[in-house]
């Protein structure tokens, strides 16, 4: 079994496995609320799965093409913040942590969803 790349933990303080968790959703799972998207997505980030990022990504700001960072070293995920702001809409605040090229880099960002027929799209969101 392979852990979870987002590090959500279990009512015991473990890490769910990967098909317990972000799995289903990226087998096309509708997500239940924007924090699981924004987890699945970080996940698909240290899986590779440009596929699945594409499809959650909100048709108004989908890129054409998505190249992630080759030799990126993901090392985990921060959930600051999650808040409904309104009926179909919320926020995550994270940060995601990697290292690329023996640097350090930490992503602090504040992330908008939209739900539209059941589903949760990543729209944009503002680096902090």
């Amino acid at each position: 079994m392979t852990t979870c790349p987002c590090g959500r933990n279990t009512a015991k303080g473990q890490v769910l496995n990967l098909d317990a968790c972000c799995g289903p959703l990226h087998a096309s799972l509708a997500a239940p609320d924007a924090e699981s998207l924004m987890r699945s997505r970080y996940s698909a980030f240290v899986l590779g799965d440009v596929p699945y990022l594409l499809a959650t990504w909100h048709n108004s700001q989908r890129p054409g093409e998505l190249v992630l960072e080759a030799g990126a070293k993901w090392l985990g995920l921060q959930i600051k913040q999650y808040r409904a702001t309104g009926e179909h809409t919320a926020e995550v605040e994270f940060v995601a942590r990697f290292r690329l090229g023996g640097k350090a880099v930490r992503q602090h960002e504040l992330s908008r969803f939209v739900r539209e027929e059941g589903r949760w799209f990543y729209v944009d969101g503002d680096v902090l």
